[in-house]
Formats: structure tokens, C-alpha cells, sequence
């Protein structure tokens, strides 16, 4: 659990918003704010929910530390000392809906919905997002790499390429949540239960006088679980030929030698030749690992190649989501309290993906009752007649409105979920091993163009006509203001 002190895990402009407001007198407006991202990661089709827990975490345990008040008061801003007692007593009382961790979700459908007064849905937004937007993104990364194993097992190596210990232990619990087996970061393993594996360094094998007393060595000690690294000299003229010496020892003491780890060269060429000999030696049962940079190209490039691998160590194009180190999540108001009621609000830019769609809004997925296969995700309004069987949905691009389609036999799947509710948690977090079971039942929902790595098709994410005729009506109407603006 993330224990208090995380309340100054935020951008100074929230600390000044919540002091202007404060100083206003409009602290206490209430405001609905949704966290989604515009673009998907990696040109993938589709990206993997992650980070609620640490969210959970983090609400539960917010407060203002008396050293954050001192370090407050020392500000340049010089805030009145009032606003400062009022942050000494804070605490989240909001209402907070989310995706499930391990849900498979799209670009511009909310995925976390806060309400609660201005004050305290502004705070939580740098926090919120920061642990979203990471372990989404690692989640995603870590999909799309388990669709190129195919079916082989694979291992986190991340954690001394990852930026600093956070991002190290929840990276791999990410990567565990959307399938990877195991992780080598032991702090992940004590906090989350994750299975930890572990092979040698090279170092190891250079400590000892010959490269076969190293193995001989190592398999000594741990005789039901070595793991051994046959690359520091020669893969084929020594280092196979000393593991093979090395596992017809064990199997003389009852034992069997796992596997061995290729971290170098070429790993299609090496991996065919090293099976071979550990065939030929009647080693069957030894599995080969490789690693070396790997990710999710990689390994569909050596699979092309018919490489021997069994197992991926998997490190730094992993934790560190390489070719795209950022998701780029937002949160943005959608809702606002005026003379005593909630309106909804937009944002209008000259960039029209950053058009915001305006009022709180809940997300269904609508799955055709025929194929069990999911058709699009429909996003509507609260108070909107909830999608169900019978009632004839119809579904339309709102970018290209004359792209439409009419759905009757399906069922409507809502995808958030209550967690907090005026302040008080109502979510009861499902283990991790819950968390990759419901992973898995999401992606059987959707048929194979839309979960490929190379040049998805395009799922639909649907608004209701409600909704899209709201948003065009606030874009029409602050458009005219400004055009009769006197200075227009």
C-alpha cells in the first residue's frame, strides 16, 4: 500500500487552482472530470487498463503531511494560512468510477470518471494520470509482445533499465497483468505475488577458473532450478558443450538442468544449433531462454526465422515502452455546477481532436448475442435510456455521421465500475490473478483484425445522438459568441 505523504505528488499549478478557488470562494462547486487518452500506443488496435490499484492506493491515503504544510507556507505565493488549515484537514470525499485493471479499451472513451468539488477533483489529477497513463502504457506494450510470443512463456528483465524503483516494481506488475508469467524484480514479487525467475550474470562465470567449474558450480547449489548463461566465451564450441557436461552430472544426482540462456549474437542461427546439441546429448527437456533487446518485433522476426526459443527475457524495450515512451492520457472537465445545478461544459481548440465531448458520460460494450463478439463501445449519458437487448441501438461515426449501423440482438457490458463513492471506497480490488483472468476474457471478445500488431482495423467508438447533438450545439454556440464578439 502507498502509505500518506503522496498529497504534494502533484503540479504546483493544482496547488495554486485549488488556492484561487479557495480564495473565491468557489471551492465547493462540484465538477465531473474524465481521464482518456486520443491516440493508441505503438499503432496498436487496441490498449490494456492498468494503474487502478495504485489510484486506489493513493485516494485512500491522501492527506497533507504537517511537513507539506511547513513546505506550503514556504511558498512564494504566500498562501493565507486558512487555506492551509483547510488542507490540513483534507480528505477525498468525491465519487470516482473506473475501468476494470485489464480492460481492453480505445482512444476517447472515458476511463476513469471523478466527481466531487473542484477542489478535490483538481488535486488528484497529476497523480491520477501520471499512474494511468505508465501502467497503461507498459500493459499495452507488454499485449502486444504476449501476441508475438505466441504461447511462449515470458519473463520481465526491466528493472535496472527502468527510470527509478517505481517504475520498475509497478512496470512489471503491468506486464504481469497482461500476460507475462514472471518477473526478476523481487520487490514485485514480496508486494504483488508475482512469480519471480532469475537465471546469471556473466559475471558468475567469469569469477571462477573455467567456464565449465562455473556451471558446475552454480548447478550445485541450485540443482532443481539452473538456469545457465552460455554466451561469455563461445555459445557453441564451449559454453552448450559445458551445459550439457553440467546437466549429465545432475542427472546422475536425480536432478535435470532447466534451461539455457542466449544473450548475444544471433539468437535464430545459435538457438536452432544449441537444440540440436541438446537433443542430440538427450536433453529434450531443456528449454533454451534468450534475450538481448527483445521486443515484440524482434521476437516475430526470429519466429520467421524458425528460432528454438521457449522462453523470452524480456528488459529494457519493455519497461521503458521504447518506441513510445508516453501515453499521453488527459483529464479534462466535462461537467460544472452553476447556480446550484450541473452543466455540461466543452473545450474547444483549434486542433479537433481536442475537442472535448461535454457531460459525464458512461461507456457500454455492445456484444452481438450471434458471434459473442463485440461490435463497438457506446458512450452516453447518465440519464440516457441504458443500451439493452431489444432496443434497437443505432450506432454512428461522429466524425463521418453518414457511417452508421442499427444493433437489436446484443448485450450492453458497462465497462465502469463504482470505487469510490462521497469519499468511501466501494470497490473491492480483485487479486492479480483475477485481474489477468478478466484480462483474457476481454480479449476473447473481440475478433482477431482488431488485436493485430501490424495494421488493425479500426473498432468503433460510438456516442449516442444525444451526446454528439449536445457537443455540436456547444461548438455552434460558442462559435457565434465569438463571431459577434465586438473585437471578432
Amino acid at each position: 500500500m502507498d502509505m500518506p505523504g503522496m498529497a504534494l505528488h502533484t503540479d504546483k499549478y493544482q496547488i495554486n487552482m485549488m488556492y484561487a478557488h479557495w480564495m473565491n470562494g468557489t471551492h465547493k462547486r462540484k465538477a465531473v472530470f474524465e481521464a482518456y487518452f486520443r491516440t493508441l500506443p505503438f499503432g496498436n488496435g487496441y490498449a490494456v487498463f492498468a494503474g487502478l490499484e495504485r489510484i486506489v492506493n493513493y485516494v485512500s491515503n491522501l492527506r497533507f503531511q504537517e511537513d507539506d504544510i511547513r513546505y506550503l507556507s514556504e511558498q512564494e505565493e504566500q498562501y493565507d494560512s486558512r487555506f492551509l488549515e483547510e488542507l490540513r484537514t483534507f480528505r477525498f470525499n468525491g465519487t470516482m468510477y473506473s475501468m476494470r485493471e485489464g480492460a481492453v479499451v480505445f482512444p476517447n472513451e472515458p476511463l476513469i470518471r471523478v466527481e466531487g468539488t473542484i477542489f478535490e477533483a483538481q488535486l488528484v489529477e497529476t497523480a491520477l494520470l501520471n499512474f494511468m497513463n505508465f501502467q497503461t502504457l507498459i500493459a499495452t506494450k507488454a499485449a502486444r509482445i504476449k501476441q508475438a510470443a505466441d504461447g511462449d512463456t515470458l519473463l520481465e528483465f526491466g528493472t535496472r533499465r527502468a527510470q527509478e524503483a517505481d517504475a520498475a516494481v509497478w512496470g512489471a506488475r503491468a506486464a504481469y497483468v497482461a500476460g507475462f508469467h514472471a518477473t526478476s524484480n523481487m520487490m514485485a514479487g514480496k508486494r504483488f505475488g508475482i512469480p519471480t525467475k532469475g537465471t546469471h550474470a556473466h559475471s558468475w562465470v567469469q569469477s571462477f577458473e573455467s567456464e565449465q567449474e562455473a556451471f558446475d558450480k552454480y548447478a550445485e547449489v541450485l540443482p532443481d532450478g539452473s538456469t545457465l548463461l552460455v554466451d561469455t566465451f563461445d555459445t557453441l564450441n564451449s559454453g552448450v558443450p559445458n551445459a550439457i557436461r553440467t546437466a549429465k552430472k545432475l542427472e546422475q544426482r536425480g536432478k535435470r538442468l532447466n534451461s539455457i540462456r542466449l544473450d548475444s549474437g544471433d539468437l535464430a542461427y545459435l538457438s536452432i544449433e544449441a537444440r540440436k546439441m541438446l537433443d542430440e546429448a538427450g536433453l529434450q527437456y531443456v528449454k533454451i531462454v534468450a534475450s538481448n533487446d527483445l521486443d515484440e518485433h524482434t521476437i516475430t522476426e526470429l519466429k520467421t526465422q524458425d528460432a528454438r526459443i521457449d522462453v523470452w527475457g524480456v528488459g529494457t524495450q519493455l519497461i521503458t515502452a521504447h518506441d513510445q515512451p508516453s501515453l499521453g492520457g488527459v483529464y479534462k472537465l466535462v461537467e460544472r455546477e452553476v447556480d446550484g445545478a450541473m452543466q455540461p461544459t466543452i473545450k474547444i481548440s483549434a486542433n479537433p481532436e481536442k475537442v472535448t465531448t461535454p457531460g459525464k458520460k458512461d461507456v457500454y460494450r455492445i456484444v452481438d448475442r450471434g458471434t459473442g463478439k463485440a461490435v463497438a463501445d457506446y458512450i452516453c449519458f447518465p440519464d440516457e435510456t441504458e443500451p439493452k437487448e431489444g432496443r434497437q441501438l443505432k450506432l454512428f461515426n461522429p466524425l463521418h455521421t453518414y457511417i452508421r449501423r442499427y444493433v437489436k440482438n446484443y448485450d450492453a457490458h458497462s465497462m465502469l465500475t463504482p470505487i469510490f463513492e462521497d469519499g468511501r471506497l466501494v470497490y473491492e480490488m480483485p487479486s492479480l490473478d483475477e485481474i489477468r483472468s478478466y484480462h483474457a476474457s476481454q480479449l476473447s471478445l473481440f475478433w482477431p483484425q482488431y488485436l493485430r500488431k501490424l495494421n488493425p482495423e479500426i473498432y468503433r467508438v460510438n456516442i449516442s445522438e444525444k451526446a454528439w447533438k449536445l457537443k455540436q450545439g456547444l461548438i455552434d454556440r460558442y462559435m457565434e459568441e465569438i463571431e459577434a464578439s465586438p473585437e471578432s
